[in-house]
């Protein structure tokens, strides 16, 4: 797609390049998903998935590592399925960006704020360094807590759907599980929501907030809107033992209590369990820690099984995951092509990334929507151009 008589400039508000993908993954980046059906993709999305099936189907998460690989960087794939260079530093996609950009003689102006954008003939961009012109314009800016981040957007005329957070962990302020069992993770628990439908199964982790880990950061995402209807206030239920249902959870306890009527509850927990978690668990179903299984009642088996089956937390408020914050809103997606990218309102500007109201789950699926659309649009601009 190069064009040598093309000029690209880039205008950075903070004076740090790439300062997402320094961050992502912990430091290493998270690239991507080995996830190679489309029809699966989407699925990650909370957000846009219709939208996306035209752009996946323009370049793929195989498209994305055949690209890296063709500018030096190798793509290795972890368990979970989630991608990062193979020296697993942030740093190798920081450095291919940059050398990109040298290479096709890019420049790029940092601490250079976009206050406003006129189209006349040409784009008109007043920035904090003065006022350029553009024949196409690719608006890349990612998303933002704030909805007035957006306004010169939406002076060009095009809708913002409001921004709010999405990928969060469930504070539980009152809640002394995050005393207690701080650092635990159980790798196959179900979190639900009270009241509604939202459910979302996978690791999950106790920190000095509350709830966390994969199910948790998940469920925020699809569930982002009815979280900030709420308020962030809401019943939160885990099933600690998923996929066991309440009446396999009971009888299987009682088989255990069969088995084992001579030992404690408290000496060897059920279901593979961390045993803090177990024996907190066994505390709150009200088991006397000096008798045996055999002289465990009824009803306090009963009472044990709803816990483990729905342990109810009380959510009030939210905390940003790490600095990996994402946005549920931006630019109203009926206002673009997805074919091209390009605005559906004003012809040759052209939007990808977070910009838009799409956002993904956690495990490399948001840098694959900013790979894509950012691939879509470039293309757009070279044919049409």
């Amino acid at each position: 797609m190069q064009r040598p008589n093309v000029h690209i400039q880039i205008f950075e508000k903070s004076d740090k390049l790439l300062s997402k993908v320094k961050i992502s993954g912990g430091g290493r980046c998270n690239v991507t998903n080995h996830c190679l059906e489309n029809s699966e993709l989407i699925k990650n999305y909370p957000r846009g998935r219709k939208e996306l099936v035209q752009v996946f189907a323009q370049f793929s998460v195989e498209q994305t590592i055949a690209w890296f690989l063709q500018n030096g960087v190798t793509l290795v794939t972890e368990e979970d399925g989630r991608m990062f260079p193979k020296s697993n530093n942030s740093d190798t996609m920081v450095q291919c960006f940059l050398n990109l950009a040298k290479k096709h003689n890019i420049s790029i102006l940092t601490k250079c704020e976009v206050f406003a954008i006129q189209k006349h003939q040409h784009f008109i961009l007043k920035t904090s360094q003065g006022v350029f012109e553009a024949d196409a314009l690719i608006c890349a800016a990612g998303g933002h807590h704030k909805s007035g981040a957006y306004d010169w957007i939406k002076n060009l005329g095009h809708k913002i759907d409001a921004p709010i957070p999405s990928l969060f962990t469930f504070n539980l302020p009152h809640s002394n599980i995050k005393k207690e069992l701080q650092g635990i993770s159980v790798a196959n628990a179900k979190v639900s929501v009270q009241k509604t439908k939202f459910n979302y199964e996978g690791p999950v982790l106790i920190t000095h907030w509350g709830l966390s880990g994969p199910a948790v950061l998940k469920l925020s995402a699809f569930a982002a809107k009815e979280f900030n209807d709420l308020n962030y206030l809401a019943t939160i239920l885990v099933n600690w033992v998923h996929p066991f249902t309440i009446e396999e959870t009971e009888a299987e306890l009682k088989k255990i209590q069969a088995a084992k009527h001579k030992a404690s509850p408290f000496s060897n927990p059920a279901f593979h369990l961390p045993k803090r978690l177990w024996d907190f668990l066994c505390e709150q179903a009200d088991i006397d820690k000096q008798k045996p299984w055999a002289e465990i009642s009824l009803k306090h088996i009963r009472k044990l099984a709803l816990l483990l089956q729905q342990s109810e937390y009380k959510m009030e408020g939210k905390t940003t995951f790490k600095e990996e914050f994402v946005t549920c809103g931006g630019v109203n997606l009926k206002e673009v092509d997805f074919k091209t990218m390009q605005s559906k309102i004003i012809p040759k500007l052209y939007f990808c990334g977070e910009v838009l109201n799409i956002d993904g789950i956690t495990g490399g699926f948001n840098f694959q929507n900013a790979w894509s659309t950012a691939w879509v649009a470039a293309k757009s601009i070279h044919l049409n151009n």
